[in-house]
């Protein structure tokens, strides 16, 4: 399975016009685990899904790509 996530983080954020350190701060993580996350280089776990589904407005299952 593909994985989304990095595509639909990256997206919603630009869509929004916010920056990684903008986001980093409104989740308590380092602009670094956002370019991390952005990448595909780590994966954020179910507490950090929950807050960037929480932020966003939207559901895990759109994060990962489960629903368009």
């Amino acid at each position: 399975m593909e994985n989304n996530f990095k595509e639909n983080l990256k997206t919603l954020r630009l869509e929004r016009g916010i920056g990684q350190v903008e986001l980093a701060n409104a989740l308590m993580v380092s602009k670094g685990v956002i370019s991390l996350w952005e990448n595909g280089l780590r994966e954020p776990g179910m507490s950090s899904l929950i807050a960037i589904a929480k932020y966003f407005g939207v559901s895990i299952d759109y994060l990962v790509g489960l629903e368009k």
